[in-house]
């Protein structure tokens, strides 16, 4: 953990010239910290990358190779690039502030305040890892259900899984530190079983049909009830972390200490820690050249570490699970093996998976897989649990309640992450037999696709006209936030226009 002061000076307020203060009180002047060695900085990258293994990389991008093999996976790929330049977006403002890149949007309105809160709560509270996890737990005590386990078992394991998760988080003293250590276990022990499956199932007429895939861009797989409009802009959702869930990203690393983030309290158990002094509103530090040597210092410290802990991990579990997932289903000849169930409303795909590596390997590689499996969905559900919890009590903080002390941030990060547990628990009672796991997906995924477009081009205007022209992005970046707003606006609209078709 970044060592950080104790004691705050808010010092003098930075003009209007500088940092416009917009709807919010102007921050105040404090030097830039020194920056920290790269092996320092790890780990919100990490837990971010933890965030999209359980949704794109296992599941929906494997769904999209089995049933139209390849054509689209250079859409994949180029969904991970965009969110690692949008991501770096995310971070600059908290490097330069030390606040959340909501907290920017709300300076220029508050009505942002609102929306994001909308968009950030209700697509979250989907339980969608929690079911899919207890499917997985219902796979290993019940194998002879053949992979589709439902009713009151899998309902009060999915509500289990949520409960454990608030118990994990509400132990912990410092809410960032036990997310960090239990993310980097799990993604370390992901990584490790996906390599080890993929050397020893992938085929090499496999890696042949991706590359062919890599160079078929601008195609769209063919349409069908399963695969279409929406599905698609869930995956290039979920091609990454999706949804507000990359915003987290600048409160991830305002915890950490990152830039003037180590001027930021951190949020604590109200049980188990020391509540700490929190500031809502940021600083920015004199432009001299010290302090200019130091930022240039910084955001190349954490370009790196966000492209080594985000980006390579990103695409190495998507490379290798859908490489494993065409190795399972297809002939080398590029056709569907025979006999193939149609896998429409379960993840029943999974389990034929699990079964395709028993009968190649045996029991232990199968049960291997499916432990990755559930540590993929566990660590997703925890993350999303933590992270929208976290988004949810800056915005509701720094709007409305900074001058209530009563309310700390502490006490807000706990009544959202409790508050979201009921809720996911009582879609898991009212919808068992509505709502499969993989729909569950299919539903957030497709409502976090269309946030994103929308922070895109307010990054876009955040960083390009509040920060100081020494700061701001430069004009190759932005491309890239104007082709989010392309990209994901886009399919927005594409989905949009299908169902009023409808």
């Amino acid at each position: 953990m970044i060592e950080r002061e104790a004691d705050v000076d808010p010092g003098e307020t930075v003009p209007d010239s500088v940092i416009p203060r917009g709807q919010l009180p102007p921050l105040r002047w404090r030097d830039l910290p020194d920056p920290v060695p790269l092996k320092a900085m790890i780990g919100p990258s990490v837990m971010l990358a933890g965030l999209a293994l359980g949704s794109g990389e296992l599941i929906l991008w494997p769904y999209i190779t089995y049933k139209t093999g390849f054509i689209f996976f250079w859409a994949c790929v180029l969904g991970v690039t965009t969110q690692y330049f949008v991501n770096l977006e995310i971070e600059r403002w908290t490097l330069a502030t030390g606040e959340s890149a909501i907290t920017g949007f709300c300076r220029q309105s508050r009505h942002w305040a609102g929306a994001f809160l909308f968009l950030n709560v209700v697509p979250w509270m989907i339980p969608a890892w929690a079911k899919g996890g207890a499917s997985i737990v219902c796979w290993l005590i019940w194998p002879e259900t053949a992979g589709t386990p439902g009713g009151a078992a899998l309902t009060w394991l999915s509500i289990g899984g949520l409960v454990l998760c608030g118990l994990v988080l509400t132990a912990g003293p410092v809410v960032y530190e036990t997310v960090e250590k239990i993310q980097l276990v799990l993604v370390s022990l992901i990584m490790v079983i996906v390599v080890i499956l993929a050397a020893a199932m992938v085929r090499a007429d496999a890696v042949g049909a991706m590359l062919a895939g890599l160079t078929s861009v601008g195609q769209l797989p063919p349409f069908d009830e399963q695969i279409h409009p929406g599905l698609l802009l869930g995956a290039l959702a979920f091609a990454g972390a999706g949804g507000t869930l990359n915003l987290g990203q600048s409160n991830y690393i305002k915890d950490k200490g990152y830039g003037m983030g180590r001027y930021i309290g951190r949020i604590t158990s109200p049980i188990t820690g020391r509540e700490e002094p929190v500031a809502e509103f940021g600083y920015h530090f004199p432009h001299t050249p010290e302090n200019l040597a130091r930022w240039r210092q910084w955001w190349r410290a954490t370009c790196i570490e966000h492209f080594l802990s985000f980006f390579v991990t990103c695409i190495v579990c998507l490379t290798l699970l859908t490489l494993l997932a065409y190795s399972i289903f297809y002939e080398p000849d590029g056709t569907l093996k025979p006999g193939l169930p149609a896998f429409k409303d379960d993840l029943a795909f999974v389990w034929a998976e699990a079964q395709a590596v028993d009968a190649q390997w045996g029991g232990i590689p199968k049960f291997a897989f499916l432990l990755m499996g559930l540590a993929t969905l566990l660590t997703t559900e925890f993350g999303v649990l933590d992270l929208t919890s976290r988004i949810s009590t800056d915005i509701v903080k720094v709007n409305w309640l900074e001058d209530q002390p009563r309310w700390s941030e502490s006490r807000l990060y706990y009544l959202f992450l409790w508050g979201t547990i009921a809720m996911g628990a009582l879609i898991l009672l009212v919808g068992e037999e509505k709502l499969s796991a993989f729909a569950m997906f299919k539903l957030s995924s497709g409502l976090n696709g269309a946030v994103m477009f929308l922070y895109c081009a307010t990054l876009l205007y955040l960083n390009r006209r509040r920060l100081p022209a020494d700061l701001r992005t430069p004009w190759w970046r932005a491309l890239w936030l104007a082709w989010g707003i392309l990209f994901y606006g886009g399919f927005a609209a594409w989905v949009v226009y299908e169902l009023v078709a409808k």
